[in-house]
Parts: structure tokens; sequence; C-alpha cells
């Protein structure tokens, strides 16, 4: 797994993934785009927009945690099944 930041200068970022092994079936490991992000703060954001999300009937596949890059983070689905991270 490889992954590269680009940051703009408004403090938004893009990152770019690469992983060997990816299939073109359906599954986790998908080829194209994988998902988008949206930064909230903190820990305690993460978690309230999370139940919040969770609550008004969208599917949480991740539950917040700290990944192994050092981000606190949770995944939803949108309601066409797109992966939505929200971070801290």
């Amino acid at each position: 797994f490889e992954s590269y930041f680009i940051t703009f200068e408004d403090g938004a970022r893009l990152e770019v993934m690469r992983k060997t092994g990816v299939d073109h079936s359906p599954q986790i490991n998908i080829t194209g785009w994988a998902h988008v992000a949206f930064s909230v703060g903190s820990k305690a954001r993460v978690n309230e927009k999370t139940e919040q999300l969770m609550h008004a009937g969208y599917e949480v596949v991740g539950q917040p945690r700290l990944t192994g890059d050092g981000y606190y983070e949770s995944v939803i689905k949108d309601p066409e099944g797109n992966l939505v991270e929200i971070s801290m």
C-alpha cells in the first residue's frame, strides 16, 4: 500500500492511494474512486457525527477508531453506497 497527499493552500488535501493485488471483482478492495473524507476537528465531533448519521438511518461500516496512520475516523455509506469517512 502506498499513499501520497497533495495539500492545497486553503488546507484541503487529496490522498492518492495505490495497492497491488487488487482485481476488478466487486469487493472492499476496488479500483477507481475509493471514498471521500471530511475532517470535523476532534474525536468528540467524529463520535457525535457518526452517532447522528447512524440515527438518521445511514449504515456505519466502520465505528470510530484510531487508524494505523494516526487518524481518528469512522466510515459510513451514503444513500448510493459510497464510503464517507468522518475524521479528526
